[in-house]
């Protein structure tokens, strides 16, 4: 499937040595995804970490809206965009959060090939390799305290642009 030398350029193995990051051949997965294709959802729950390969993926939220009599208005909003290019990772805040649940969908925008990391096999490998799971575990946490620093920033400028628009 993948080297270790593909393997490095995703944060999640930032750090570990080629003998550490071997350990998690066996556990990666490869799947494919036809454009237009959603394979995590919003709430549902979650049990796996992606890399994305080659392809692009949009990541985005519902913006559930609750209308009059009962109505209600499902329209998504995108967050990011991202392309195998940046080497990017996702499905990870579900490793740890409360019910294991996912917090925003994700569909490919083209089609795309993807490694998955099962939430048991990734804990197993951790498990048994301290100092694997220490650095794979501060690395999880870089990622999901940079992603929690954006929505932070996000919500300030949504409260921002609301503020302005009131004190019209």
């Amino acid at each position: 499937m993948m080297n270790n030398d593909q393997l490095k350029q995703f944060q999640i193995f930032k750090d570990l040595t080629d003998d550490q990051i071997s350990q998690f051949h066996g556990a990666l997965k490869s799947v494919a995804m036809e454009k237009g294709e959603r394979f995590i959802t919003e709430g549902e729950e979650g049990d796996c970490i992606y890399l994305l390969l080659s392809g692009e993926v949009e990541i985005n939220q519902a913006l559930t809206l609750s209308m009059n009599k009962g109505k209600s208005d499902n329209r998504e909003k995108a967050i990011l965009k991202l392309s195998a290019d940046i080497h990017p990772q996702f499905g990870e805040m579900s490793m740890f959060n409360e019910g294991d649940r996912r917090t925003a969908n994700v569909r490919a925008e083209s089609v795309c090939t993807l490694a998955r990391l099962e939430k048991s096999d990734m804990f197993t490998i951790c498990d048994a390799n301290p100092e694997i799971g220490y650095i794979v575990m501060r690395n999880l946490g870089r990622i999901i305290s940079g992603n929690l620093v954006k929505a932070n920033q996000n919500v300030l400028k949504l409260t921002t642009a609301f503020s302005l628009i009131l004190d019209r």
